[in-house]
């Protein structure tokens, strides 16, 4: 089985830039070949094709698998040192402050601190759920990541956590815990009380991203209810925050979304609690020390009254770190 590879270096990704190393590129990928057969293949000189497979040698991107002689002709075989390349290159602005990037689940108590983390870092969000942010946290997109996936065995993000990361010490720690249920139009006119009338023919939903936190937890409650998804009148509609499903429900173009209880009273709703649930922030200790006006601000007061001014949230475990 032939493998994937990451290309995260500018150098990398300039040289691939070449229309003509790319095209060879994608043929050594495909199986073997010489000078001469690639050089027929791309209607170039074999001397031109050499110049490009020594640039893609030197990158570690190709390499000479086999030389065969008949007669007085000797014929090198090359091919690409792994089966596709994955180009991925973060392009981040130039600033006298470090940029800390953080990929998460949607949370209004980080989009407060990220104010306060402003004098250190030029911080940068990468909105796309708590899976997606994990799986950004493994490929080094971010130097941390937030998330609330309820596991299999009932605890918040630590199986998750130790399943996508394996070999690596990461560092896991309680941001707040938070109050989700069933955000509804002020005075809950379609009289919407739990998840199962959300599938009533009468009732607009307004989602959230596949692999946010939200979204999992939903689908489990539908499987669990023995619910079908597609008995409700717009799972398919989704936004990516809590306060978008909010404002739309405000704005009366949906009647109930499972959201936060800040979110809800942040925009006038009404609002059925569901369940509480923790909400963490996951890091690499490798970026510990560079991510420490964070980690240090969660202990202050100051970020205790943040949390706590949120409807909903309660910060009596914040700054917690849980054990992997």
């Amino acid at each position: 089985m032939d493998k994937i590879e990451t290309l995260s270096t500018f150098d990398e990704i300039k040289l691939l830039a070449d229309a003509r190393r790319m095209k060879i590129l994608c043929l050594l990928m495909a199986s073997p070949a010489t000078l001469t057969q690639l050089a027929q293949t791309l209607k170039q000189s074999p001397a031109r094709v050499r110049h490009h497979i020594l640039a893609l040698q030197s990158a570690n991107l190709v390499e000479m698998v086999e030389v065969r002689k008949t007669g007085k002709v000797t014929e090198k075989y090359y091919r690409a040192k792994a089966g596709a390349f994955l180009l991925q290159q973060l392009i981040l602005p130039k600033t006298k402050k470090s940029a800390l990037i953080v990929s998460s689940s949607n949370d209004l108590a980080l989009e407060s601190i990220a104010r306060h983390l402003e004098k250190h870092f030029h911080v940068l969000n990468f909105p796309v759920g708590s899976l997606d942010g994990l799986v950004n946290l493994r490929q080094g997109l971010c130097q941390f990541s937030g998330a609330h996936i309820l596991d299999e065995d009932g605890e918040y993000n630590a199986s998750t956590v130790r399943h996508l990361f394996p070999d690596r010490d990461v560092e896991m720690v309680t941001l707040a815990y938070r109050t989700q249920g069933l955000m509804v139009r002020q005075g809950n006119p379609k009289s919407i009380k739990k998840i199962k009338d959300i599938v009533r023919k009468d009732v607009r939903f307004i989602n959230r991203e596949a692999g946010s936190g939200t979204r999992l937890r939903l689908d489990a409650e539908l499987k669990r209810l023995k619910l079908d998804a597609k008995q409700i009148r717009g799972y398919d509609r989704i936004v990516k925050t809590h306060s978008q499903s909010a404002s739309m429900i405000e704005a009366g173009q949906a009647d109930v979304a499972l959201g936060l209880q800040a979110a809800a009273h942040q925009h006038h709703l009404d609002f059925i609690p569901l369940f509480e649930e923790r909400y963490d922030l996951v890091l690499p200790r490798e970026n510990e020390e560079f991510i420490s006006p964070l980690l240090d601000f969660l202990q202050t007061a100051a970020f205790r009254n943040e949390i706590n001014s949120l409807t909903g949230y309660n910060s009596a475990h914040s700054g917690e770190q849980i054990l992997l």
